[in-house]
């Protein structure tokens, strides 16, 4: 604790918010002062954190995941992570924290622990995965009542965003307030944001983060949410992360981008010296091929995250690659031999960024190790060959469970208790009677 001392010293810190990211990608932890934080012993949390759905509530099974006794868990600070809140009116820091039992033992439901468990079996093949996520959001007019639906908000001109802006700067430009704010806030937390672009819906944006370690990038993508979020708020705008907030609008997604490098030497193993494709690169795309419709409920993991995978939409449908096809799950963009990379186009941005990367380089890994093949590449639209993807959580759920090899990978006691926070969410939403049923079947049928 005494680096950390220092680094409070430094910033003259006055409170600490320790942060573990839960199943849903929700900051949760305790706020307190410095002065506690680093004479603390070990922070402390119930390990049921991690089993708390996303309304708050317990699955029935709570108890067959957990112990008994629902005993705490201790909290260890990752030093890496440590940086300011820069919309805190005192100076705050934030870490995000590891979570073990009290024997020591990581906590193997913890997402952040999954991802390190996936980098772990990467490094034992002297391999290490780089990514770059893409975010996409709407910008929404303020909504205290669910019962309405959203709207974009009022720009700098005084008027609401209607039509189709893609790429347009004086669209971003109504926001420019804002976007001040986000990028000072930003480089404040050291989060490395490599492009602002509009995106095809109304007020719909994305940001890019500058490629790197997937540990660092799933944390970087983890802060920049409830960075963007806070931001928002703060000029009485929502920022919304649902993967399908909108009817008639398109879905928004957290495109993955992910190349592997040798451990030793940094080269990208999916290029050989002349600069050609490996074997290992079209396994990699073989094993997204393979793997990832059973891994769907970690990408998309939300009832509203179905409604983004639909023909008349531009996400992904299937599991078909193609080169610098937008319409593909895998695409392989244009890229010199040592950057070459796969997009995987499938996770949406309400995914937590933990488990999405974990899951896009489990499927990829299972395909290197496995030595598979993909199919051909797709030419032409992608959207034309038939749906290969689950199409609710509760089918996402049920080809999850019965998944062996991604149990192994993932951890068999985490996907247990993933499948049994999600099974209640949807549970829990099965029980709603939505406006459309009310609308076409109350007096029709």
């Amino acid at each position: 604790m005494s680096s950390i001392k220092s680094w409070f010293k430094d910033h003259q810190i006055v409170e600490v918010e320790a942060i573990i990211p839960d199943m849903s990608g929700v900051a949760r932890g305790k706020i307190l002062p410095a002065e506690k934080y680093y004479q603390d012993k070990g922070l402390r949390l119930p390990e049921g954190i991690f089993l708390q759905t996303i309304t708050g509530d317990a699955p029935d099974d709570y108890y067959d995941v957990i112990s008994a006794a629902d005993g705490d868990i201790v909290l260890r600070p990752d030093l890496d992570t440590i940086c300011l809140v820069p919309w805190a009116t005192e100076p705050t820091a934030q870490i995000i924290h590891d979570a073990y039992y009290g024997d020591g033992r990581v906590v193997d439901i913890a997402p952040r622990h999954v991802l390190q468990r996936v980098l772990r079996l990467y490094a034992e093949r002297g391999w290490k995965p780089v990514v770059a996520p893409e975010l996409e959001f709407f910008l929404v007019k303020p909504n205290t009542d669910s019962d309405y639906p959203l709207e974009p908000p009022i720009g700098r001109s005084g008027r609401r965003e209607t039509g189709r802006q893609s790429y347009g700067i004086d669209a971003v430009n109504e926001f420019e307030p804002l976007f001040e704010d986000v990028y000072d806030y930003c480089e404040k937390q050291g989060l490395g944001i490599d492009t602002l672009i509009h995106e095809s819906g109304a007020a719909q944006l994305e940001i890019n983060l500058l490629h790197g370690d997937a540990l660092a990038l799933a944390d970087q993508a983890f802060r920049f949410k409830r960075t963007m979020r806070e931001a928002a708020m703060r000029h009485q705008i929502y920022a919304t992360f649902m993967a399908k907030p909108m009817q008639h609008e398109p879905g928004s997604a957290m495109h993955i981008h992910q190349s592997i490098v040798g451990l030793d030497d940094g080269r990208n193993v999916f290029s050989d010296e002349d600069g050609n494709p490996t074997p290992l690169f079209y396994a990699h795309i073989a094993g997204l091929q393979k793997y990832l419709p059973s891994a769907m409920a970690l990408i998309a993991p939300n009832v509203n995250s179905y409604r983004r995978i639909n023909r008349t939409d531009v996400a992904p449908i299937n599991v078909q690659w193609g080169y610098d096809n937008r319409t593909a799950a895998f695409r392989v963009p244009q890229a010199s031999p040592q950057s070459r990379r796969i997009e995987n186009r499938v996770p949406g941005a309400d995914a937590n960024p933990y488990l999405a990367m974990a899951a896009s380089l489990a499927c990829g890994y299972l395909g290197m190790i496995e030595r598979l093949q993909p199919t051909q590449p797709w030419e032409g639209s992608a959207h034309d060959a038939p749906y290969a993807l689950p199409r609710s959580v509760h089918e996402a759920l049920r080809t999850l469970t019965s998944c062996d090899a991604l149990k192994q990978v993932l951890g068999e006691r985490f996907v247990t208790a993933f499948v049994s926070v999600k099974q209640a969410e949807y549970e829990a939403f099965f029980q709603v009677i939505s406006s459309w049923e009310r609308e076409y079947l109350l007096l029709n049928v």
